[in-house]
């Protein structure tokens, strides 16, 4: 018998996956729910896709019958320290039995027993997916497919079908049904494409939220209006104005500061993305690589990125304040000088393939360029006399 490996992943891990998606639910963004799973934005992004946008069912009020990611570590460990099955199952709260039939069942020829190859065999033997109603029902998925392609919501598709089929409990289907079958690709009962007749037309299902759920996005932000007069007229240097601009699919960017007078440019590394964890650092790294004369205030857009301005404000000494929302002209030197890298970084490209020299070179070549506003000089000069003084 051949060696079998078992991909383990996230995905095999219905309690972290129905934690991520209770905090969709509440209201987080992508950024806030990974960051309680220890995961990627780019994860997340592929948990949405994957599922259509529906909460899996699987997963939901486990009982503690099954064991857990946690208990097959401890079984393994044990096992190689060559403990016996009653001395396991004492140390995990199980049964002898419980631990006789998991190392039966779990082991893998070739490699042994491993929690991850463990959890990956018992998630997939678990998997007992009853077939969908309109997967087996042919003449009610053709019905249904028919009034879909009409543009019938499916509310009206299932009270229609209840009106024209009164005796046919078989012709019968929820609203629910239609949906997961629409956006669920592991139901294989529906094309997808169909979305298109819907009134959104999403290709994804967006989790759904109560009216008022959604959470503020920064805490406690300071609005721009408690800004200094003396960052609007721009005579005096060091107020800044930054952002992010987005890579392919939403899953890659570059934080970009730019100095209000002197138009001069610094651009962020973010290769691994852009929760608020990762933009604290890099941004606070880059701040305190200027002189306190170049530090009164940073205004930013209201991005999930910022979560943690509060402690940039204190390790990097910068005052920092926030756009009202959909204003871009309230950092209209920031959103110009970002038109401008997209020269360099186009839409719809992956931003996290670019080192952090590509980007310094690129701030360098930005910031050699003459321009209108500053009488055609440069903002490495003007930037070079104010560090000289």
């Amino acid at each position: 018998m051949g060696v079998v490996i078992v991909r383990y992943s996230i995905f095999v891990r219905p309690d972290l996956m129905q934690v991520f998606w209770a905090r969709m639910q509440a209201g987080d963004f992508i950024s806030e729910a990974v960051e309680l799973i220890k995961t990627s934005r780019r994860t997340g992004h592929r948990i949405l896709l994957d599922a259509g946008g529906v909460r899996p069912r699987r997963g939901r009020d486990l009982k503690g019958r099954c064991l857990s990611f946690a208990e097959r570590e401890e079984i393994a460990l044990l096992r190689i320290q060559g403990q016996t099955l009653r001395e396991i199952g004492a140390a995990v709260g199980r049964s002898a039995s419980t631990i006789s039939r998991e190392l039966r069942r779990n082991h893998v020829v070739g490699i042994g027993y491993r929690a991850t190859n463990a959890h990956a065999l018992a998630f997939d033997r678990a998997a007992r997916p009853k077939p969908a109603k309109l997967h087996v029902n042919t003449e009610l998925r053709a019905k249904v497919e028919r009034d879909l392609a009409k543009k019938y919501s499916p509310e009206q598709i299932a009270g229609r079908l209840r009106v024209e089929f009164p005796d046919r409990e078989g012709m019968w289907v929820s609203p629910e049904t239609i949906y997961q079958s629409l956006y669920v690709q592991s139901r294989g009962a529906l094309k997808r494409d169909l979305t298109s007749y819907l009134r959104t037309g999403r290709a994804v299902r967006r989790p759904s939220r109560k009216v008022g759920q959604r959470k503020n996005r920064i805490p406690d932000m300071i609005n721009i209006s408690e800004r200094p007069a003396e960052a609007d007229d721009r005579a005096v240097p060091g107020h800044w104005e930054g952002d992010l601009i987005i890579g392919k699919g939403n899953l890659s960017a570059i934080g970009t500061l730019v100095e209000r007078t002197t138009n001069y440019t610094m651009l962020l590394h973010l290769p691994d993305g852009y929760t608020s964890d990762l933009v604290r650092d890099a941004l606070t790294a880059k701040i305190k690589t200027l002189p306190d004369s170049l530090r009164h205030s940073l205004t930013w857009d209201q991005g999930t990125e910022m979560g943690q301005w509060k402690t940039i404000s204190i390790d990097a000494d910068i005052d920092i304040y926030f756009c009202d929302p959909h204003s871009p002209w309230q950092r209209g030197t920031n959103e110009n000088t970002n038109g401008l890298l997209r020269q360099y970084f186009p839409k719809g490209t992956d931003l996290s393939i670019h080192s952090a020299e590509d980007l310094d070179w690129v701030a360098q070549e930005l910031n050699d360029r003459p321009r209108k506003r500053l009488a055609f000089t440069k903002p490495i000069e003007l930037i070079e006399k104010l560090l000289l003084q």
